[in-house]
């Protein structure tokens, strides 16, 4: 599985395994999401995770009733600017904003767009479907807004990964089913997409870094809680009745993750649709490099497809 790994994420894997209990091992979420939070901020955490590009406008900003949002958007430049909504990984149990700053702060520059990434409820504490409808109040806040936050309520993405990309997904698909808000795109990075069945990549990678099998059903555990075994579209996006008029897709795909098929199965889906996708599996990326800039090196060539295809879609 390591065979095709750079050296500094082989390094990386062999001292997450020494170090990192597994999410189905830890007793004290809220301890473990504020010392994940604190490394986060350390020097060796902005080594890792990257850091914002010091040149992108960084603010944070309410929504609605109280869900706080880091935004960055470019200097100098006046709006209506395109507008894209990132939702960060962490299996809907863990993770925060700040984690998505490397890929969002360079977005919003090369883009001159206005990336905004918000909170959501985390579970168990807040278990389905409590981040499926705050992330929707949230893009439907933002729409209303869009004038006062100096953005295009036209040209809107939706954009995450892993458990962000799930939600992401969910988002396109409710807006759809809603009559808008219109999207113009959706990136969707190493997504969740189904909840329960178990496919080849699963296994071919279950002892992955980052994100095992076992982690895998634990996090989906945590998240469904009482709900566990509900085929809802909205926590299995690829189960929705049909994935037709959803807007223009980009997903992205790590060779070594067990999440793979989640993403190639929704690919499939959205072409059988008629729904125009982009695709790129990165080779010797592991689950959740977009947000280890640092230590897989393939994360620089994913960010820029990802402009790419905001550029061209926004």
């Amino acid at each position: 599985m390591t065979s095709s790994m750079a050296p500094r994420t082989r390094l990386f894997a062999a001292l997450l395994r020494l170090s990192e209990k597994g999410i189905e091992d830890i007793a004290d979420l809220p301890a473990y999401r504020a010392k994940r939070a604190r490394l986060q901020r350390s020097l060796l955490g902005g080594a890792v995770f990257g850091r914002a590009d010091r040149h992108a406008l960084v603010d944070e900003i309410t929504i609605g009733a109280g869900t706080r949002a880091v935004v960055h958007r470019p200097p100098g430049v006046t709006g209506p600017l395109p507008c894209v909504l990132n939702f960060h990984g962490g299996g809907w149990v863990q993770g925060n904003p700040e984690q998505s700053a490397w890929m969002a702060s360079r977005i919003a520059l090369r883009c001159n767009a206005v990336v905004v990434s918000p909170t959501y409820p985390l579970a168990p504490e807040r278990p389905f479907p409590a981040a499926v409808e705050s992330c929707w109040g949230t893009l439907t806040w933002l729409v209303e807004h869009a004038e006062d936050l100096g953005i295009s309520s036209q040209r809107v993405a939706v954009m995450g990964d892993s458990a962000g990309g799930n939600l992401a997904a969910v988002l396109a698909l409710l807006a759809r089913d809603a009559g808008g808000p219109a999207l113009r795109a959706q990136v969707l990075i190493y997504p969740g997409t189904e909840m329960y069945d178990r496919w080849p990549s699963e296994d071919r990678h279950a002892d992955a870094p980052v994100l095992t099998s076992a982690n895998m059903r634990a996090f989906g555990r945590l998240y469904m809680g009482e709900r566990y075994g509900d085929e809802d579209f909205r926590a299995s996006p690829i189960r929705a009745a049909s994935h037709a008029d959803l807007p223009k897709t980009f997903i992205l795909t790590a060779e070594l993750d067990p999440l793979l098929d989640n993403g190639t199965h929704y690919r499939d889906a959205l072409v059988a649709d008629g729904v125009p996708v982009r695709y790129a599996e990165y080779p010797g990326a592991i689950h959740g490099f977009m947000s280890l800039p640092g230590v897989v090196p393939v994360a620089a060539r994913a960010l820029e497809d990802i402009v790419d295809f905001l550029r061209l879609t926004l």
